[in-house]
């Protein structure tokens, strides 16, 4: 055996082997790579980069060590994950938040996870139980779901947050990657005439975003609200009042971040998402944005591989985490 982690290193990066199904002399082996989040009475669990907590009986190690917290990556401007969650924060703003020690509860009427979860980006002020119970009944007064929006995978993230709230049966929904890249690339990517910007989400703009159908006053306040926003828009053929594609662009100091692009189902695969992204990435160049990041979900392969393409990396994932019907 080789195994050089103790309960010290609970809270660091580890990798462990472990031997499984040994009953019959033979077993396989299994590595685990991720967040020590605890080492209790014979049991590791280890909080994964996807959000994933995986039990490991003590009994059943052969190997393990402590891994660097943050691999090298190969692309992507470097950003700590406090720099980029306050950069998306201030890109996606609730329509009303409240402080809860150094959490902020978000709420904007249930117009999307992001501005209708808790972003708790250090200490509650309060035990973690008492913090949900807080939590539970300040969105349960507004008639909304509790959410809280936990980020893993890079240094400084929250495995441990996320393993403490499956013990206590909150439920992960949806995972997100966040992807960085060069900004400058990306302006230059369009082979075709750009699309026109404006400060305003137009009606014809509003059409296209599959989120809204008919807008509320709450839902264009948030779409409207960032240090610096932009948006895209593409025309649709002469006899159509809705846009073939359109996107959002937030520009905060050396970031900009794009949101909302989406492209007619019948004009897909012909250039028009990186043609609008391209028109918002040289308007962020102007106002002297250097690095660009997006958000992604886990389960758009189409959108992921396209971001990759135009060399986006992911930085962290983030997973939207629910209450359970019943208990904290």
């Amino acid at each position: 055996m080789d195994v050089r982690i103790t309960p010290s290193d609970v809270g660091k990066r580890v990798s462990v082997r472990c031997l499984r199904d040994a009953g019959d002399g033979l077993g396989t082996f299994t590595d685990t790579v991720g967040v020590l989040t605890s080492w209790d009475e014979g049991v590791l669990l280890i909080t994964r980069k996807s959000g994933e907590s995986v039990r490991i009986p003590e009994s059943s190690m052969v190997a393990g060590k402590t891994v660097p917290a943050a691999p090298a990556r190969r692309r992507g401007p470097a950003a700590s994950f406090a720099e980029l969650a306050g950069v998306q924060a201030r890109a996606w703003q609730p329509v009303e938040s409240e402080p809860l020690g150094e959490w902020t509860l978000r709420a904007a009427h249930g117009f999307t996870r992001r501005a209708n979860s808790v972003l708790p980006l250090g200490d509650p002020g309060v035990p973690l139980d008492e913090a949900l119970t807080r939590v539970r009944a300040w969105y349960g007064k507004r008639g909304l779901p509790p959410y809280l929006q936990v980020a893993t995978g890079a240094a400084d993230t929250q495995e441990a947050l996320c393993a403490a709230l499956e013990e206590r049966g909150w439920r992960r929904e949806v995972s997100a990657e966040v992807r960085v890249g060069a900004l400058a690339p990306l302006a230059d990517a369009a082979a075709q005439p750009g699309a026109g910007l404006s400060r305003d989400p137009d009606s014809a703009w509003l059409r296209r975003y599959q989120r809204v159908g008919e807008p509320a006053p709450h839902m264009v306040r948030v779409l409207e609200a960032g240090p610096s926003v932009w948006f895209a828009t593409i025309p649709g053929a002469a006899s159509e009042d809705v846009p073939a594609a359109i996107g959002r662009c937030v520009v905060d100091g050396r970031w900009a971040g794009f949101m909302a692009v989406e492209v007619a189902p019948e004009r897909r695969r012909e250039g028009l998402a990186t043609a609008v992204m391209a028109a918002l990435a040289a308007r962020a160049l102007e106002e002297g944005a250097s690095a660009a990041w997006l958000q992604v979900e886990t389960g758009n392969q189409a959108a992921r591989t396209m971001y990759a393409g135009m060399g986006f990396a992911v930085h962290h994932l983030y997973h939207h985490f629910r209450a359970s019907e019943a208990g904290t």
